[in-house]
C-alpha cells in the first residue's frame, strides 16, 4: 500500500491525548455477551453482507462467500506496507481472511480472495493471532477482507478482550458491507478503512460483479463515519480512531473518482482522510478474452498514467478534501 506521508496534525480536533479501545466501554458495561448472541444468531439465516444468501452457516452451509461456520484465515503478521499511521515502527497486526464477497476482475490478491487459501479458524484461534500480534508490539489489530465474516470477527474480538487485548481494532474493507453488520460492530471497531472503488452501477457490475456496490458503499461509509468520525491520531502520529478512506486510481475512471470525492466532501465530511492509491496494475482476469479473441477489459489493461493520478488529486482538492495521502 502507498506510504502515508503525514505528520501528526497540529489541529487539536484530530489529536487524542489519552486513548482506550472502544470495546473497553462495552466490556466494562457487560454488554459483550448480548452483542455476541446477536452476531452469531445472524449466521443462521445469513445476511452478513449485501449478498443476502439466507443460508444457515451455523450448520456450515455455504453460498457466495464459500465460508461456513468458521472464518478462513490466510495469514496473520505485522504488516509494514500499510499507511504509516497504521504501520508505524512496529507494524499493523494484519489478519487476512480468505475469500471475498466481491468478484473484482482486477484483484491483485486473487489467490486468497477468490480461493480458499489458509485454514478454517475458531474464534479462539483468531483471538490467539490478535494477542500474539499485540505481544509483538503491533500498533493495532487489522482485520482485512472481513465483510463476509463479521460475526466471526466479533466473536474473536470478544474472546480476546478478557485475555488482555487492548489494541485499536481496524476494519479494512471493500465497503461492500451490510448496515446490520456494521451496527453490530459499533463500539468494537476503532478505525474503519473502507475502499470506495466505483460510483456508477455499470462500472461495478462489469468490474466487481455487484451492480449495487456503489449504493451499498455509500450507505456503509456513512454508517462508519457516524460511528467513529474523522481520523484522529495519538501524539505519536499513530491513528487511534476514525475513518480513513482509500480510492484506487484506475485507468479511464476519472469520472468515478470525481463523483466519489464530491460526495465525500459534501455528504460525509471535508475532514475525511483519503488515500489516493497509485498501485493499480493489470492482474487476475484483466487480460481475459472472449471466444473470438476480443479483450474483455481492454480499457484497464494498463497502469494509470501520471496525468490520471494528478487529475485525481486535483479533483479531490477541488471537491474540498484537504487531508489527502498521495504518492
Amino acid at each position: 500500500m502507498p506510504a502515508l506521508q503525514q505528520t501528526p496534525p497540529q489541529d487539536s480536533r484530530f489529536i487524542i491525548e489519552e486513548f482506550a479501545p472502544a470495546y473497553m466501554t462495552l466490556y466494562r458495561e457487560g454488554k459483550l455477551s448480548d452483542r455476541l448472541k446477536a452476531a452469531l444468531a445472524g449466521l443462521e439465516d445469513c445476511c452478513a453482507c449485501p449478498r443476502n444468501c439466507h443460508v444457515n452457516r451455523l450448520d456450515n452451509e455455504k453460498c457466495v462467500c464459500r465460508t461456513g461456520r468458521n472464518a478462513i484465515v490466510a495469514s496473520a503478521f505485522p504488516h509494514f506496507g500499510e499507511e504509516d499511521c497504521l504501520s508505524g515502527s512496529n507494524g499493523s497486526g494484519t489478519i487476512f481472511f480468505s475469500l471475498c464477497n466481491l468478484r473484482c476482475v482486477f484483484c491483485q490478491n486473487w489467490d486468497i480472495s477468490q480461493r480458499p487459501a489458509g485454514k478454517e479458524c475458531s474464534a479462539d484461534a483468531i483471538a490467539g493471532f490478535a494477542l500474539h500480534l499485540q505481544s509483538q508490539g503491533c500498533h493495532n489489530i487489522n482485520f482485512v477482507t472481513p465483510e463476509h465474516v463479521v460475526p466471526q470477527v466479533i466473536e474473536a474480538i470478544i474472546t480476546a478482550i478478557p485475555k488482555g487485548l487492548r489494541l485499536p481494532v481496524v476494519y479494512n474493507t471493500s465497503a461492500y458491507d451490510a448496515i446490520s453488520s456494521l451496527r453490530l460492530l459499533d463500539g468494537l471497531v476503532d478505525i474503519y478503512m473502507p475502499d470506495f472503488k466505483f460510483w456508477h452501477r455499470e462500472s461495478a457490475r462489469r468490474l466487481v460483479k455487484a451492480k449495487d456496490y456503489p449504493q451499498r458503499a455509500r450507505e456503509a461509509i456513512r454508517e462508519m463515519h457516524r460511528q467513529v468520525g474523522p481520523l484522529k491520531f495519538g501524539p505519536d502520529g499513530i491513528a487511534r480512531r476514525g475513518m480513513l478512506l482509500r480510492h484506487l486510481v484506475m485507468p479511464g475512471q476519472e469520472l468515478e473518482a470525481t463523483a466519489i470525492f464530491q460526495w465525500l466532501a459534501g455528504e460525509i465530511s471535508p475532514d475525511t482522510y483519503v488515500n489516493i492509491m497509485d498501485q493499480y496494475r493489470p492482474a487476475y482476469q484483466v487480460e481475459d478474452t472472449t471466444r473470438d479473441g476480443t479483450p474483455r477489459y481492454a480499457d484497464i489493461q494498463r497502469h494509470p498514467n501520471a496525468g490520471e493520478l494528478k487529475r485525481a488529486t486535483i479533483a479531490a482538492r477541488k471537491a474540498g478534501l484537504w487531508r489527502l495521502v498521495t504518492r
